[in-house]
Order: C-alpha cells, then sequence, then structure tokens
C-alpha cells in the first residue's frame, strides 16, 4: 500500500504542476510534463482533439500568452493508478483575466477533467508525464441541461 500511496502522491504532484504551468505561463515546466511524441492527445474545452506533444504545446503556448492572469481552484480530485498508467478526475475551477486586468475583465468558469499520465522510467528512476488531457465546459446557466 506503501507504494501505491507513493504513486498517487507523485501523479498529484505531475498534475498540480501541470495547473501551475499554465498559471505561471511556465513552457519549460509545461514541455517536461508531457510525453513526447504523437500518441498524446489534448482536448481544451469546446475544441477538437491536439494529437502531437509539438501541437499540443504550442496550443499551451498561445492559451498562457492570452491571459494576464489564470488561477486554478481544483475540487472533485480523484486520482487513480494501474501500473504505469494514471488517471486523475477533477473539476478545474477557473478564475481568468485577457489583457485587460481591470476588475471587469475577470471571468470565471467550471470543467471537468480527465488527465492521463504514464510512467516514464530513466536511470534516475521514474516520472509521471501527461498523456492526455481532456477538459469539457460545465454548463450551469438556465436553461441548461442538468
Amino acid at each position: 500500500m506503501a507504494d501505491t500511496r507513493a504513486d498517487e502522491d507523485a501523479v498529484l504532484a505531475a498534475n498540480g504542476g501541470f495547473y501551475a504551468a499554465i498559471e505561471t505561463g511556465d513552457l519549460d515546466l509545461m514541455s517536461s510534463l508531457w510525453l513526447p511524441g504523437d500518441e498524446t492527445v489534448c482536448v481544451h474545452p469546446g475544441s477538437e482533439p491536439l494529437r502531437g506533444t509539438a501541437a499540443i504545446l504550442r496550443s499551451w503556448t498561445v492559451v498562457m500568452a492570452s491571459l494576464s492572469y489564470v488561477q486554478f481552484f481544483l475540487t472533485d480530485v480523484a486520482v487513480h493508478v494501474r501500473g504505469d498508467v494514471a488517471s486523475v478526475f477533477c473539476s478545474e475551477n477557473v478564475l481568468s483575466a485577457g489583457d485587460d486586468a481591470s476588475v471587469e475583465s475577470f471571468a470565471g468558469g467550471r470543467a471537468v477533467a480527465t488527465n492521463m499520465f504514464a510512467r516514464t522510467r530513466t536511470a534516475a528512476g521514474s516520472v509521471w508525464q501527461l498523456w492526455a488531457h481532456h477538459a469539457s465546459p460545465v454548463l450551469n446557466g438556465a436553461g441548461d441541461p442538468p
């Protein structure tokens, strides 16, 4: 059980690093978190899937450059580890602002996300890297389906 808990903690740390990279606009950190290659997938809310780490990192560069402020408050976090694959399911409660950092430019939103990780083993140990990220907006307006 200790190994499982250690793996869960490591996956949650990698998951936290993912959101920290977005919040701080740290492309180097974001790059280190994704598995290299063409098998990775990222689905931004309301968008078509992006395939391949190069395309995914380009998309995050655009996202991070377009926000003067973003902060994630993660809730309903659940982590599951099965061998060398792990998943994190969570709600992303997001506060953001565009180029105009005035109070009026701030907006909030919510998405549910699935983050899939794969363990990469190296001579120095192992690291959990993103294999897939999928975020879907939660609609809460009047008349929206429950």
